[in-house]
């Protein structure tokens, strides 16, 4: 299910995986996996929109729990718990799309002084997005997926 959205994935669809790092202050974005995804500590983003928002919620406040999200929502009222989980999430056997490190001090001054100065990490992060999303969704419609350069941002 989408973190952002509540959206429920089918099959073919092209989606992301998204661990973070508490102890490094890193934050992974990884491609799809099915087994993978059911780990703990993993959030799921439908579209490289809704990576996007949940990188700026991770940027700005130093944690991928977001309150409106839809799924948090959900998860809330079957496990009646609203504590963040602190383990770091299992990634073995994941592909990593890209990984995010920052240093707070730095970020909370940048985006003080110019909000959009961290556009420019947006803008790689959502043109690596489109080029994963469409180049799966290419090759899964061939029916084979071909592996790639990994590409870091």
């Amino acid at each position: 299910m989408c973190t952002i959205c509540g959206e429920e994935r089918l099959a073919g669809q092209v989606w992301f995986l998204i661990a973070e790092s508490h102890w490094e202050d890193k934050l992974k974005i990884l491609q799809w996996h099915d087994e993978i995804a059911s780990r703990i500590g993993l959030h799921a983003a439908c579209s490289p929109a809704h990576v996007e928002e949940l990188v700026v919620h991770w940027m700005t406040t130093g944690s991928l729990d977001v309150p409106f999200a839809v799924a948090a929502y959900r998860w809330e009222q079957r496990t009646g718990s609203v504590l963040p989980v602190l383990a770091e999430p299992d990634i073995r056997g994941a592909r990593q799309i890209g990984e995010l490190a920052v240093h707070r001090e730095s970020v909370s001054r940048a985006l003080n002084n110019n909000p959009d100065s961290l556009q420019v990490i947006l803008d790689e992060l959502s043109d690596t997005l489109q080029r994963e999303a469409n180049g799966a969704a290419r090759f899964e419609s061939a029916g084979w997926m071909a592996p790639g350069p990994l590409r870091q941002m």
